[in-house]
């Protein structure tokens, strides 16, 4: 592994609105001015002109303006933890390289600035050998989604973000001032995005300094876990959710569908049957919103990193992460495939034990936890919290129940329903893979097995 690899990490603007700052400005000046949509929009060629009043209208608080324009942006060969923090921004989307699918051995790694030799030192010849063991395991037939987890969180990620200007100046502020300014790379990657941002579109980001938000610390608090409880939870918890769930999801629909009564639509759903009838419509209907109506909190726990990003790509739900300078090195997963085979199973569980070792090494040298983050592997686990209401239940279990989907998240997404169907059966007897909900959507990637799969959930209890 050649650690000189690191020094083409970047963050680019490379695509923008057409328009540029023309809707946004005409969308500043539509509410307020005479003239239809586009007779405003033929107003606003003036570049200066729009620059000041997008600066004047967002100073004001009216910053729905700029969501018009929309960036794309390309992440290279940045760190995971980078991707990371990234993607819990929901009101974006993402592709990601696919740790699945591609061979990371030779991808690079992010190196920090390390003011010691000895330690930078220590970094890459620790980063050298699990990366040499994650080949080796790939070279003896493990697959590359378990290989994976001995990647550490400073392997390079590549990936494409689009997102409009709102959500931009999130990003950035968080970045820049936010969690994200303790963490080098992240700051350092912001003010790049930002004076890119700010050169394109100048009436966006001129004030942007200027209006920064007051962003305060990541609360912290007192309380002490007892850790074997906490090794020994089950892996999902249903917390809370909303009672009567099927009631709420079909007075939704039938308010929404028919000028009834309350009095009557009560009476409707009253009747379990008629309640079934009415979720199965929605479901194989193309508007499911009334979906939406019941939420559901869950936590699940001993989530490898790996599998956290599969969740995190999930946008309509509420998911709490914790911060990954608190994660619990003593906790890890072992796929099925190295558990079998012992000697692979004892160098697996040795790269944690050094990784470890190394980790309480640098810290005890005075290396803060922002830099020791990078020492931390794909498999370490953690546990998270989400809400998340049925619209994008049904969603989730589609794909993530489906057996094309990865193993971890698989197992965790069968587990939820299960809880979810002695929740509230009348609802989550529908949920499942595409081929249960409707029909297999994987095409040539099918399994196969969509009789088996079927009876599968059919009978899940």
């Amino acid at each position: 592994m050649n650690a000189e690899l690191n020094t083409n990490s970047k963050a680019i603007i490379i695509g923008m609105t057409d328009t540029g700052e023309r809707i946004p400005a005409a969308s500043g000046r539509i509410s307020t001015q005479p003239g239809t949509a586009l007779e405003i929009l033929e107003l606003s060629k003036d570049a200066a002109k729009n620059a000041n009043l997008i600066s004047k209208v967002t100073r004001s608080g009216h910053t729905s303006t700029v969501e018009h324009t929309v960036f794309n942006l390309a992440f290279q060969n940045v760190s995971v933890l980078v991707e990371q923090f990234v993607i819990e921004f929901r009101l974006a989307s993402f592709t990601v390289k696919s740790r699945r699918y591609v061979d990371f051995a030779k991808l690079g790694y992010y190196v920090p600035h390390f003011e010691s030799k000895a330690v930078h030192d220590k970094y890459i010849a620790h980063m050298d050998y699990l990366y040499n063991e994650y080949q080796a395991f790939i070279d003896a037939g493990i697959p590359k989604e378990d290989a994976r987890f001995l990647l550490p969180y400073s392997l390079y990620s590549n990936f494409y973000c689009t997102l409009n200007a709102r959500e931009l100046i999130n990003m950035l502020y968080a970045m820049i001032y936010g969690r994200g300014s303790t963490f080098p790379e992240l700051k350092a990657l912001g003010e790049s995005l930002l004076e890119q941002a700010r050169a394109m579109t100048p009436g966006i980001f001129t004030d942007f300094e200027a209006r920064r938000p007051n962003l305060q610390d990541v609360p912290t608090y007192s309380y002490v876990a007892d850790k074997e409880l906490i090794k020994n939870q089950a892996p999902v918890e249903l917390i809370s959710y909303t009672p009567d769930a099927s009631k709420a999801i079909a007075r939704a629909a039938l308010i929404e569908a028919c000028n009834l009564p309350t009095k009557q639509i009560e009476d409707i759903i009253s009747d379990s049957e008629e309640r079934s009838k009415i979720i199965e419509k929605i479901i194989k209907s193309k508007r499911q919103r009334p979906l939406e109506a019941a939420t559901f909190t869950f936590r699940i726990n001993n989530v490898s990193l790996s599998c956290l990003t599969h969740f995190a790509r999930h946008r309509i739900q509420s998911i709490g992460i914790p911060s990954l300078t608190l994660t619990d090195r003593t906790r890890h997963i072992l796929p099925e495939t190295v558990a079998v085979k012992p000697e692979l199973k004892e160098r697996y569980c040795n790269a944690f034990i050094k990784t470890n070792e190394l980790y309480n090494e640098l810290k005890d040298c005075g290396i803060s936890e922002e830099l020791l983050a990078y020492i931390q592997l794909s498999g370490n686990a953690i546990d998270i919290v989400t809400t998340i209401n049925g619209r994008e239940l049904l969603l989730f279990m589609r794909l993530r129940s489906c057996n094309r989907a990865q193993w971890e998240i698989r197992d965790f997404a069968i587990e939820m329903l299960s809880q979810l169907r002695n929740a509230d059966e009348t609802v989550f007897k529908f949920y499942g893979p595409s081929c249960f909900v409707n029909k297999c959507t994987e095409g040539p990637m099918t399994c196969g097995k969509a009789v088996e799969v079927c009876e599968f959930f059919k009978n899940l209890k």
